[in-house]
Formats: C-alpha cells, structure tokens, sequence
C-alpha cells in the first residue's frame, strides 16, 4: 500500500513537472517573440527621431547648416545634447541625421525604417552616386542584408558588377524603384564579372577542374552567384537527334521562378557559345521547364573578358547573360576601368539604334 502511494506521489509530480515545463516553453516563446518585437519598434522609432531631428535642424538653420557659421552652432548643440541624453547627440551624429534627413523624405523614410536599421541608413549616406545608393538599399530590403553584409557588398563593388550597371542612369532608377521581394529583374541576379578566388586554382587548369572546384566549393560558389541559387544538377544530359550534349551545370533561381544553365568556359567569349546556349535553353523549356516557371535564363561564364563581343551582340537582351570569372581577385579600379568601358559601348550601341532626325 505504502509503494503504490510512493509511486502515485511520484507520477503526479513528474506530471507537474511536464506541464509546468511545457508552460515554461511557451512563456518564454512568447517574452522572446515580444522582445523581438520591442526591439523592433524601438529601433523603428529611434529611427525616426533621429530622422525629425536632422529634418528640425535643416529646417530652422537651412542654408547656414554648412556654413563656418552653423558648424560652431551645431558643435555646441552636440555638447549640450550629449551631456543630457548621451553619446548618440555627438556632433557627427548630428551630421548623419541631416544627410540622412536631406537624402529621404518623410514619407519614404518612414517606409524604409521599417525595414531598415538606423545603422542601414548611415551606409547608404556615405554613397554619393543616386542610383548606386539606390541600388545597395532596395537589394538590402530584397535580400534582408545585414549591415555588415551592406559592406562587404560595397567593398567587393557588386553595383559595378552587376548587369544593371551599364545600363543608362533613367532605366537604372526606373528598374530598381520597381524591385521588390516578390519583383526583380534578372539584371540585378546576374553580374558581369563573377570572383571565385577561394578556389585555389592557379596557372594552367582545364575546364573540368574548374567544374571540379566549383562542386568542391559548391557553398562559395552559390553565395557568389546570389541569394536564392539552389543547384540542380552537374554535367546534365542533352540528348537531341542522338547526340549527347552536357550542360555544365543547372541551378534554379526561386525569386526568378526558373532554371539556371551554366556553361562554363577557359578564355574569351566567342560567338559560337551563344548559340550552343540557345541550343540548351530551348531543350530545358520543352523538357524540363514546371508550368509554373518562367521561361530558363542561361549565364556563360569565361576565364576572360571579351566585353566588345558581348556588348555589340547585345546579349543582355535575350535570356542568356555572359560574365567573366576571376580567379583572382584583382583591385577595385579594375572593376571601375571595366564598367566606364560597358557603359561606352552600351552609349554607342544606343546611338546605332536611335534614328536619325
């Protein structure tokens, strides 16, 4: 009699301690979604007082804000704020509210700081071109980057990497005021120059170890390429009139909602590469293509740029992209060098097109 108590008290209390337990869980879910979402609202409203402030200033100093004159105001401003709220009032904090105030208006800011972090905003400042700025803040709301991903996107030069870039100024900002995260043009997925540094390879290497390196370093490789890259397959079989072709590799783009092919290339771009990717392409859209994707896209990558070729045929028209990859990673005036020639070429091809009055 006396164990059956024993056993009985014992069962109640592992009883209790499950549901108490299960309780716990949940309690704590909840404080931790809460603080999520406090933490949130505080960053939000910060946000937005440091917004007002910049703006309140501008507003009752306006043109002596730059001025000799309106520094010395704004340094003992700074001093007085700071020994009554903190460190956040110092004089360059000061300056980051009015720049960031005279870069966005009321409304869109209060659009952007919902997603947007303060620190977010202070990045995008610091860039001085419209539509590059532009560029780093609608792929920071589409991809969801962090701060520090913000700069590493900007010291590996992706806006001057990217498709869009050589693009005229007007079609650039239209495109990116366009883009969301259920809306992005492939211009903005694929770049003209491709950095896959971390594969080792160096002096002679044939195609095949390249493909090798790639699966290898298959995670560096797909962060490289873009957010929303998932691998398909390797060395996919094109069987047509019996004869075996091989795609390198086949990668599917989630926000683009279609299949990637990748060929893969050792020197210059050459024009017969183009038509072997159509070849593909049309193969994938009949064979392979779900009814609910859009039509494949393909991306020839090659060791070596070959920027007239490219431009002159106009491929960023059609559905098949051409960079080039680097295997090592070189300084950033090459990129700068690389893009000022895409844009003089593109501004030659648009005048070729324009009609004569």
């Amino acid at each position: 009699m006396y164990l059956c108590i024993v056993f009985a008290d014992m069962t109640e209390l592992a009883d209790i301690n499950d549901n108490s337990n299960r309780l716990l869980q949940g309690i704590e879910t909840l404080i931790e979604q809460t603080g999520r979402q406090v933490a949130v609202y505080l960053n939000t409203t910060i946000s937005r007082l440091y917004w007002a402030i910049g703006n309140y200033i501008v507003s009752e100093m306006q043109y002596e804000t730059y001025s000799g004159y309106g520094k010395q105001i704004l340094a003992t401003l700074s001093r007085t704020l700071t020994e009554k709220f903190g460190k956040g009032y110092t004089y360059s904090g000061l300056n980051r509210m009015i720049k960031v105030a005279v870069a966005y208006s009321k409304e869109m800011f209060a659009t952007l700081s919902q997603t947007l972090s303060w620190s977010h905003f202070i990045e995008l400042i610091s860039i001085e071109d419209s539509a590059k700025r532009l560029f780093y803040q609608q792929m920071s709301i589409v991809e969801n980057w962090s701060v520090r991903t913000l700069r590493e996107k900007q010291d590996t030069m992706l806006f001057e990497r990217t498709a869009i870039a050589a693009k005229p100024e007007d079609e650039i900002m239209k495109t990116l005021q366009m883009t969301s995260k259920n809306n992005i043009n492939p211009d903005l997925v694929f770049k003209s120059s491709y950095i896959l540094n971390f594969f080792g390879l160096t002096g002679y290497y044939s195609e095949k170890d390249l493909e090798d390196a790639i699966l290898h370093n298959l995670e560096q490789f797909i962060m490289e390429l873009g957010k929303d890259f998932a691998f398909v397959e390797r060395q996919k079989r094109i069987p047509i009139d019996g004869v075996d072709y091989s795609l390198d590799l086949l990668f599917f783009h989630r926000k683009l909602n279609r299949l990637v092919a990748i060929d893969l290339k050792l020197g210059k771009f050459q024009p017969k590469y183009k038509g072997q990717m159509e070849l593909y392409l049309k193969y994938l859209k009949i064979n392979d293509k779900q009814s609910h994707e859009d039509t494949p896209i393909g991306l020839l990558l090659c060791s070596e740029g070959h920027t007239e070729h490219i431009e002159y045929m106009m491929l960023d028209d059609q559905n098949i992209k051409v960079a080039q990859y680097l295997t090592v990673l070189p300084n950033k005036q090459w990129f700068v060098d690389k893009l000022s020639k895409s844009i003089a070429i593109a501004h030659e091809n648009a005048k070729e097109l324009t009609p004569s009055s």
